[in-house]
């Protein structure tokens, strides 16, 4: 009677041990398999293109110019992504950090972001790419009134998104300030005047998240956002606080009660006073001391983000 069982191969021991001083030649990278650059016939699932894959979230240091002529090391978080057509596999992922470091020791600018982008997007031969950039941007602030100072951190992202053929250069900016309510004020004036009632109106902490679209030639700094919201909406939060700077906050309040829906519209005036400045998106959330729950408002000027007016997820997340 024949034995119908397969027969199984015999290898020699594997050896548990790392082998420091095994070196790769070429003839042996030449033989190690690639399974993610393999034939269409290895897809799984649909044969669908992919408008994103890519790496997300890893960090470098990179120099940063400030307005006045200085520079600063942040630490960076760095997003990469290509499209992918339905009858390729996948990418070579760590094409795009390559490519990224290829260029991480240069002083940034949006030029080197784009050759970044084009090298990575040459090498992984696709036709749609995306960079992203997201760092803490720390400015001096002076107090109101004690002569006290502190650095502020600003939340920034900057990205390089080319799609169909179009190239856009895109900042997202958040910033952080104190609303009051002008109703609140107004109840609680009106509870001192006529039942002599002390009253406070309420005011919370809250966050406008901005992103623009940068045109033409002139750069458009961070401070000059900073400046820019700063002149719609007066009373961003504060770092160094004495009594006098306090007592100065509750009066910069007082003389600025806003609505969600006013701060919305004050950052678009700015915006559309700028020449940089193309299209943009204004998220407002203040985050509210009365209600359990905020108060929202969305505001956007021309095509590029007009699609985030519909997206449930535009507030997700956005907290001051």
């Amino acid at each position: 009677m024949t034995d119908a069982r397969p027969m199984i191969p015999s290898y020699p021991a594997l050896v548990r041990e790392y082998d420091a001083d095994f070196r790769v030649t070429d003839d042996y990278k030449a033989d190690l398999p690639d399974l993610q650059n393999g034939p269409a016939s290895l897809i799984v699932g649909a044969r669908a293109p992919i408008q994103h894959v890519g790496i997300s979230n890893f960090r470098l240091p990179i120099r940063y110019q400030t307005s006045d002529g200085g520079e600063l090391v942040l630490e960076t978080s760095v997003t990469g992504t290509v499209s992918l057509e339905a009858d390729r596999k996948g990418i070579n992922m760590s094409r795009i950090m390559r490519s990224f470091y290829g260029h991480s020791d240069h002083l940034f600018s949006l030029k080197v972001l784009e050759a970044a982008l084009d090298d990575y997007k040459a090498d992984l031969d696709a036709f749609d790419a995306r960079i992203q950039m997201r760092f803490s941007y720390p400015i001096r602030v002076d107090s109101l009134r004690s002569g006290l100072s502190g650095w502020q951190y600003y939340d920034i992202a900057l990205e390089v998104v080319e799609q169909a053929g179009q190239r856009l250069r895109i900042m997202h900016f958040d910033y952080v300030y104190s609303s009051t309510c002008p109703c609140s004020l107004e109840l609680s004036e009106h509870a001192r005047e006529s039942r002599a009632r002390l009253a406070t109106p309420h005011s919370q902490r809250s966050i406008a998240r901005i992103s623009v679209v940068m045109d033409g030639p002139d750069k458009l700094w961070f401070e000059d956002m900073v400046d820019i919201c700063r002149r719609a909406v007066p009373t961003e939060t504060q770092v160094m606080v004495k009594r006098e700077d306090e007592q100065a906050f509750a009066e910069l309040n007082a003389a600025n009660p806003i609505f969600v829906e006013d701060a919305v519209r004050a950052f678009a005036q700015g915006l559309q006073d700028d020449p940089r400045i193309g299209d943009f998106r204004v998220v407002a959330s203040h985050q509210e001391s009365l209600h359990s729950h905020d108060a929202v408002s969305l505001l956007t000027q021309g095509t590029t983000f007009a699609q985030s007016s519909l997206d449930p997820m535009t507030f997700a997340g956005l907290r001051a």
